[in-house]
């Protein structure tokens, strides 16, 4: 299993960053997912399913997103969510956002990719533990771009 849990202050205003985890932004701070679709209950709840395609290379994953919590407070946002990738991973991450002032948020990142089967756990065995840690920073400092370009 590999677990990461990564914090970064953003210089902007909490809603700018939550914004980015809407559906209709998802894209934005994720460019490699095709499709973001909800298909049950809303996006705003736990309980809520999204159909999501992402592209890596020329291969492309379809699987379902489970939202697991949601809370939307006015100095505290919290969202976390699983999906199986490849019939071989479970990947859960969350998205913690704490009001420091009126421009600046915290941003914890926070989750973990489980192997389900056999293939699954050797792979994430061979995995580089460098390569996982430059995608989370990368996504960190994806957020903090497109929250700052919102301001």
């Amino acid at each position: 299993m590999i677990e990461w849990k990564e914090e970064k202050v953003i210089e902007t205003n909490i809603e700018n960053v939550w914004e980015l985890f809407l559906d209709q932004n998802i894209k934005r701070i994720m460019p490699k997912v095709e499709e973001h679709a909800l298909i049950e209950k809303s996006e705003d709840e736990p309980g809520a399913k999204h159909r999501q395609t992402y592209r890596e290379g020329k291969r492309l994953e379809t699987y379902i997103v489970d939202t697991l919590a949601y809370e939307n407070k006015e100095d505290e946002k919290y969202k976390k969510v699983s999906f199986i990738i490849g019939k071989a991973f479970e990947i859960t991450v969350s998205y913690h956002l704490i009001k420091l002032d009126d421009n600046r948020t915290k941003l914890i990142y926070e989750g973990q990719n489980e192997g389900v089967n056999f293939v699954g756990r050797a792979m994430l065995k061979l995995a580089n533990k460098k390569g996982n840690h430059d995608v989370v920073t990368e996504f960190m400092d994806r957020v903090e771009q497109e929250a700052r370009r919102q301001q």
